[in-house]
C-alpha cells in the first residue's frame, strides 16, 4: 500500500496496530506509533486505543500509561484498555483504582472492563470485593455475564481455597462451565490438593473433551502431590491406551527481526550453552530472594 503512494487512514492504520497487539509484536507495533505520530492520526481516538491496547498486551505498562495521560478525550474504551493491561499483568492494585476512578466520573464500564477487575480481585485474593463487583455487574450495570465472568468468579474462590464455595457457585450458574472455567477449578484443586471436587472436574472436563491431554496432566499432578504412585501409573496408561499425547511446550522470543522457538528437550540452538548459563544466573538470583520450588507434584519411587 505504501509502495503504491496510498496513505493509510486512521481505521487502517488501527486495524494493523491492532494486528500487532494480537501478536505481540512490539517492534512492529512501535514503528506504526511513530507512523501515527508523523501522519497525524494519533489525534483519532480509535487509534490511540488501539495503541494503548498494544503496549498492553506487550507489557509496556509505561507506555501504555502514557498514552493515556496525553490523549485529548478518553471514553471507556480507553479506560477498559489500560485497566486490562494492568490486570493482565497482575498489577492488581492499579487495575482496581482505574476501575474505581472510571466509576466516580460517570463512565460505564462494560462486559470486558469487569473481566480485568474480577481476575485482579482473584490475584491478590479480594475475594468479597471480587463478588461484590460481580453482583454489582449484573444488578447495577444490567451486564449479563459470559463464561470468562463465571470462570474468573470461579477462579476468585479457588485461589482463596474455598473450593466448596466454587462448587456451589458452579451448581448455582445458569449454564455449564466451559473448558476453561473446568481447568480453572482443578487447577485450584491441585493447589489445594481436594481430590474429591478435583475428580468431579476432572470428569466434567473429559466428557467435554476426552482427547485434551492437559485434564489428565492436572490429575496426575493431583495425584503425584497426594503421594498417589499407583493412581498415576494408573492414569499414564490410561492415556496410552486412549491415544493421548501431551503436546511439548512451546515458546519463543523476536530478537533483532528474527524469532527464535524453543520447545522441551530441544537442543538444537546454537546458543544452548549461553541459555543455560543465563538460566542459571537467574535461578540463584530466584533462589536468594527466597524461591523454594514446588516438587510436590514429582513422585520419585526409591
Amino acid at each position: 500500500m505504501q509502495r503504491n503512494e496510498f496513505k493509510p487512514d486512521d481505521f487502517t492504520l488501527g486495524s494493523v496496530i491492532r494486528s500487532c497487539a494480537n501478536l505481540a509484536s512490539l517492534e512492529e507495533g512501535a514503528q506504526f506509533h511513530c507512523q501515527a505520530l508523523v501522519s497525524g492520526l494519533i489525534s483519532f481516538i480509535t487509534v490511540s486505543n488501539d495503541l494503548i491496547t498494544l503496549y498492553g498486551r506487550c507489557g509496556s505498562m509505561e507506555d501504555s500509561y502514557q498514552l493515556f495521560v496525553e490523549m485529548n478525550t478518553r471514553d471507556e474504551v480507553s479506560w477498559t484498555a489500560l485497566l486490562t493491561g494492568y490486570a493482565q499483568f497482575g498489577k492488581a492494585n492499579e487495575t482496581i483504582d482505574l476501575f474505581e476512578r472510571m466509576l466516580a466520573i460517570g463512565l460505564k464500564p462494560d462486559g470486558v472492563t469487569f473481566i480485568g477487575v474480577l481476575s485482579a480481585c482473584s490475584k491478590v485474593g479480594l475475594v468479597e470485593k471480587g463478588l461484590q463487583y460481580f453482583e454489582s455487574m449484573i444488578k447495577e450495570h444490567g451486564i449479563i455475564p459470559i463464561p470468562d465472568h463465571y470462570t474468573c468468579i470461579i477462579d476468585l474462590l479457588g485461589r482463596a481455597g474455598r473450593l466448596e464455595e466454587a462448587r456451589n457457585f458452579i451448581n448455582k450458574m445458569p449454564c455449564h462451565p466451559d473448558m476453561v472455567g473446568w481447568a480453572t477449578l482443578l487447577s485450584s484443586c491441585r493447589v489445594h490438593l481436594d481430590m474429591e471436587i478435583g475428580k468431579w472436574a476432572v470428569d466434567s472436563l473429559i466428557e467435554l473433551e476426552p482427547q485434551k491431554p492437559a485434564t489428565y496432566v492436572l490429575l496426575s499432578s493431583l495425584y503425584a502431590a497426594k503421594g498417589k504412585s499407583n493412581e498415576v501409573a494408573q492414569l499414564r496408561r490410561g492415556m496410552r491406551d486412549k491415544r493421548v499425547k501431551k503436546e511439548p511446550g512451546y515458546s519463543w522470543i523476536k530478537y533483532k527481526g528474527k524469532v527464535y522457538v524453543f520447545s522441551t528437550d530441544d537442543l538444537s540452538s546454537p546458543f544452548l550453552g549461553q541459555i543455560y548459563a543465563e538460566l542459571e544466573k537467574l535461578n540463584s538470583k530466584m533462589i536468594k530472594e527466597g524461591y523454594t520450588p514446588d516438587r510436590s507434584s514429582v513422585l520419585h519411587d526409591v
